[in-house]
């Protein structure tokens, strides 16, 4: 009982030690060890995230609508009412919860992998920032991480910046998984959403967009190094429309957490993904990791791989309310050459050849 109610007081506390503390005092057994321990409370973060973006949105819809069939239909109602009335409040800043970006949870997420944010230049609290993301992989786990929680450090590293990590739109219509997003920090990848952080939200906004999005997922795999960029303007308009600054994000090892069957150009179930991701608005990828308690079998748990987020430095873009062609053209072109300029920087440190290129789709 004494160990059961020192688990209790670890979860309320927010203290994974207390947590770990009070479970090695529960009866050892010769095949589960400390280091097995931490492990798995990896893992299963790692589960609950992927579970989460996965079916808590399906799931909440579901017993929102059997609710309204039971005699509990009042909640289902108040709910409903408060979803209508709160309908615009993703478009409009959102409502984070730096209780829940701090969760116990995150660092163990973070050192499953482990996922590192490495700092290279400073950020002026008095700019409003684009981070490019790339590349997608197949959960976006390094842009999760770094950027929706606290478990690497974002707002001691850059202090006065607040980041807001866009995804699906679609996302944001889902009971109860808008709320859990939103408190992390997630926006609607959207206009009226960018637009409202880059304009009326003051200085010391980071919109993060993932810039290859659904698309680029389809061509992640290990030991693959592209990036969907080489037609991907509409972030670079929207930066000069604001007066936001790019900054260049590249995670090393973010493509290496799954293995991915991937598909010729052209062929049958290519075709197929596409359609789907049109539908959809997210790829269908065909992925496995490993086990949860064997890597040598196949799973939804990704592999442990490292993955380092570099942000790059900063590239000062003017505000322009009607950007000509030209221009657009041209700050893309220099914001392509600073994510190569970053990739051939670091890929050597992260485990990549000095030969390794970093090819722009």
């Amino acid at each position: 009982m004494k160990t059961l109610l020192a688990a209790y007081s670890g979860v309320k506390k927010g203290t994974g030690s207390s947590i770990l503390s009070a479970l090695l005092e529960l009866p050892s057994a010769p095949w589960l060890s400390k280091s097995k321990l931490v492990k798995h409370l990896q893992a299963i973060s790692v589960l609950q995230f992927i579970l989460t973006f996965l079916a808590l949105g399906i799931a909440s819809t579901v017993l929102l609508v059997y609710l309204f069939c039971t005699d509990c239909w009042l909640i289902a109602a108040i709910y409903t009412a408060w979803l209508i009335i709160d309908w615009n409040t993703p478009k409009q800043g959102g409502r984070r919860s730096t209780w829940v970006r701090n969760w116990t949870v995150w660092s163990y997420f973070r050192d499953y992998f482990p996922i590192r944010l490495i700092k290279t230049h400073e950020l002026l609290p008095s700019r409003n920032y684009i981070f490019g993301y790339h590349p997608h992989g197949i959960f976006c786990f390094g842009a999760f991480c770094n950027f929706s929680t606290e478990a690497t450090g974002f707002s001691k590293k850059y202090p006065g910046i607040r980041p807001s990590l866009a995804t699906l739109a679609g996302n944001f219509r889902l009971p109860l998984l808008r709320d859990y997003m939103m408190s992390g920090g997630i926006c609607p990848v959207n206009r009226n959403s960018i637009d409202y952080l880059l304009s009326r939200n003051g200085t010391g906004n980071a919109v993060v967009i993932v810039v290859g999005g659904a698309a680029e997922s389809l061509d992640c795999a290990p030991g693959l190094n592209s990036v969907t960029l080489r037609n991907r303007k509409g972030f670079v308009k929207l930066a000069l429309e604001k007066g936001a600054d790019l900054v260049p994000v590249y995670s090393f090892g973010e493509n290496e957490a799954y293995k991915q069957v991937i598909f010729a150009e052209g062929s049958w179930w290519r075709q197929v993904q596409r359609r789907l991701q049109k539908l959809l608005g997210f790829a269908p990828c065909l992925f496995h990791g490993c086990g949860f308690f064997s890597t040598e079998s196949w799973g939804m748990v990704p592999y442990c791989k490292p993955i380092n987020t570099v942000v790059g430095e900063p590239i000062t873009v003017p505000k322009i309310e009607n950007p000509a062609a030209d221009v657009i053209d041209m700050y893309h072109t220099m914001y392509i050459n600073s994510l190569t300029t970053l990739f051939d920087k670091y890929k050597t440190r992260f485990g990549l050849k000095e030969t390794d290129k970093l090819f722009v789709n």
